[in-house]
């Protein structure tokens, strides 16, 4: 089970409310240093294997504290699943779990005793190879489906199978050689292949562990349209996470790059000034500056300007006026080539090395 920590060293304004964030679903309880708010409200979240959890009604009215590990009423039997919070802040919780008002709730049976806790640890020793076990049968079978997980109940009398395809599987079948084969009750559930990524976790190139895996709840559609607006290169291998699916993290800041981008010139719209014609190569969305050349597909005689800067000249040629220089102070132009592959060349460090070893032994 997860393992919560409250103690008073834990920096925030709410000693009960903040604990060790083992996974994605632990929420901060803001209210819970209020009194009386454990009796503000029966109902308690209930957390189980991550990434699910439940809502349970307190109708024994237990003295429940965040990180209490208790038995709740399932079908059959009872399940197993620490406390994450208590009191007013619960009913908010629902309320975003998109519950309808008149949902009727389990109830909540006792704390866990050391005779559940030994059918518990039982039960989940047997996740692992269940879900080995059972994607050899469903592969025996035919069925065009992958097992992604496995999940006991807290009782071992159930077991649920997390499964991807890409077509609908008849697993009518597979169904009764699995609960033949486990003696348990079954229940089959299709998942996408982003919660399959957020169930078995990972590292992104990044450096940091995925964000389905530690904190994301809610999976939201991801479009090519998002890497246009921050000007990202449309590499499929570069914009895939390891779901094989567009990184979710390229939705974080694309309303604020829409946002700058509504202060930005059209990059279809050339530059003429009275010695030659400018076409767009590149922008700084953030820092709105806009890169250009005399070369559409070279850059040539660069410079880089204010996107007001640019707006003014755009503004002029409509008038039939042409500037002296893209530059607002009259700056004259070098006429520089660019490679710009030499950004891909390996042989650039040692190159850089050589140069850096030179300097050391002309300062000595």
């Amino acid at each position: 089970m997860s393992e919560f920590k409250v103690g008073n060293n834990i920096c925030g304004l709410s000693v009960k409310g903040c604990s060790k964030q083992t996974d994605k679903l632990n929420t901060y309880d803001w209210l819970a240093d209020l009194p009386d708010n454990a009796l503000a409200s029966e109902m308690v979240e209930i957390q189980f294997k991550p990434p699910r959890k439940g809502y349970f009604l307190n109708s024994n009215h237990l003295p429940l504290e965040k990180g209490d590990i208790v038995a709740v009423e399932a079908s059959p039997g009872h399940d197993i699943g620490t406390v994450t919070m208590t009191g007013r802040l619960v009913a908010l919780q629902v309320k975003k779990a998109n519950l309808r008002p008149g949902t009727e709730f389990k109830r909540i049976y006792r704390k866990a005793r050391s005779v559940d806790m030994d059918k518990y640890h039982e039960a989940k020793a047997r996740e692992h190879e269940t879900m080995i076990e059972s994607r050899q049968i469903a592969k025996d079978l035919g069925l065009e489906m992958k097992i992604g997980d496995v999940e006991y109940q807290g009782d071992g009398n159930k077991a649920i199978f997390y499964y991807i395809a890409d077509d609908r599987v008849d697993f009518r079948q597979l169904i009764k050689v699995l609960a033949e084969r486990f003696r348990v009750r079954i229940e089959m559930k299709q998942i996408g292949a982003r919660q399959e990524a957020g169930r078995i976790g990972g590292i992104g190139p990044c450096g940091r562990e995925l964000c389905c895996s530690t904190w994301m709840t809610k999976f939201i559609s991801v479009s090519t349209s998002a890497a246009r607006f921050q000007d990202i290169s449309l590499n499929p291998q570069k914009l895939a996470g390891q779901c094989a699916k567009l990184k979710c993290c390229m939705n974080y800041e694309v309303d604020q790059y829409v946002e700058s981008l509504k202060g930005m010139p059209s990059r279809e719209i050339p530059l003429q000034t009275l010695d030659d014609e400018y076409y767009y190569f590149k922008a700084d969305i953030m820092a709105k500056t806009i890169t250009y050349s005399t070369d559409k597909h070279a850059l040539v005689r660069e410079v880089t300007i204010p996107a007001s800067r640019a707006l003014e000249i755009i503004g002029m040629n409509r008038e039939g006026v042409k500037p002296a220089s893209l530059l607002a102070d009259g700056h004259e132009l070098q006429d520089e080539r660019y490679d710009l592959l030499d950004q891909d060349n390996i042989n650039r460090f040692d190159n850089a090395k050589k140069k850096s070893v030179k300097s050391e032994e002309q300062d000595d």
